[in-house]
């Protein structure tokens, strides 16, 4: 770390930034890869992008964590399983492994438990474990893969499906940007990411929940984000708030009619209204913006940090001038390496079942 600050000093300095904000500076560069089961990871590999594990063969993961779009959808909020419509928006995917708490609100920290939950919940996907291994063993292709994964002599279970889909995202990391080669003091900031970077670590105080190698200190924050018009003009994503509200058993599910966030999960009425911390790489791929899309561009982002946030929000007014606006812009830019180039895999037929389809 002390190298690291070292080498960002000097990128500062280099820049004609304040040197004195290199020491609070806390940016990381990625970790290497993550060490993965190949096999398994090849497997989950083909499932995330395979429909059949949806209860109609409608839906794969990838219909809502699109690879061209950084894993997620494009859109401001989600839609589910076949057709109906969701209240939050699809966070992307890349670096998911280096989130100790996943999901808007928090609720899991267990990568193969997410994909368990996006796989089988009825808003989602609707499928089904015993289901999902008996279309594997319906698949040849898959199945052959699923035995190389996991063994000859192990019976194949739906649950092994998440286990593979998560270990296939384990592989799936923002590519290294600009600023990597910043951090290694390779290449110097452009002139107005840079007067951004000041920004960022100084008067704007991004870096105080913008940190680590993804920018995000993993916590819950209230910034009052209002609610997306559409949560209160299409009875879809009404129900699909209560319900989510009433399977996190809160008192009155019904009577909260907007989103509470991490309120839902720990019950603690100061998370009221918070939501997980962002990253902020890749954010030229990865828009609308906010837990439910709200912002579609990083333009509308920094106005509503600069103007403090919404009611009941923790941030303070910035103060900053039009020209420091774009400046933080350019810098959270700056942030942004090329796409991922992702194979996506072959759609395999049904074949014959061998042995009842029990090996």
């Amino acid at each position: 770390m002390n190298a690291l600050r070292r080498a960002l000093c000097m990128l500062l300095l280099a820049a004609a930034i304040v040197p004195a904000v290199a020491a609070d500076m806390r940016i990381e560069p990625l970790p290497p890869p993550a060490r993965v089961n190949a096999a398994m990871a090849e497997l989950g590999r083909h499932l995330f992008f395979e429909t059949r594990l949806s209860g109609d063969g409608s839906r794969s993961c990838a219909s809502c964590h699109v690879p061209s779009k950084g894993f997620a959808d494009g859109q401001a909020l989600s839609r589910g399983y076949n057709g109906t419509e969701y209240f939050r928006n699809a966070p992307a995917l890349l670096s998911v492994r280096l989130r100790a708490r996943m999901m808007w609100d928090g609720r899991s920290t267990d990568l193969a438990g997410v994909v368990r939950e996006m796989v089988t919940d009825a808003q989602f996907m609707n499928g089904n474990a015993l289901i999902i291994a008996e279309r594997i063993r319906q698949i040849p292709p898959l199945h052959a893969q699923w035995r190389r994964a996991f063994g000859e002599r192990n019976e194949l279970r739906g649950e092994q499906a998440f286990q593979a889909i998560a270990e296939y995202l384990k592989t799936l990391d923002y590519s290294p940007g600009p600023v990597e080669a910043a951090l290694r003091g390779e290449s110097t900031i452009p002139p107005l990411a840079a007067e951004g970077l000041r920004l960022f670590a100084g008067k704007a105080g991004c870096v105080q929940c913008h940190n680590g190698p993804l920018l995000s200190d993993g916590k819950p924050h209230r910034l009052g984000v209002p609610d997306h018009p559409a949560l209160a003009r299409e009875p879809q994503r009404t129900i699909s708030l209560l319900r989510h509200h009433a399977e996190q058993n809160l008192p009155d599910p019904m009577a909260e009619r907007g989103d509470v966030g991490a309120y839902a999960i720990s019950k603690m009425p100061a998370e009221r209204g918070s939501f997980i911390t962002p990253g902020l790489r890749g954010l030229a791929h990865s828009g609308p913006y906010m837990h439910n899309g709200r912002f579609a561009t990083l333009e509308e982002v920094v106005d509503f940090h600069d103007r403090g946030g919404g009611p009941g929000s923790e941030l303070q007014s910035l103060g900053l001038s039009a020209r420091e606006r774009q400046a933080l812009v350019a810098f959270l830019l700056y942030l942004s390496g090329p796409l991922q180039q992702v194979a996506v895999p072959p759609a395999y037929d049904y074949g014959t079942v061998v042995d009842g389809g029990r090996r």
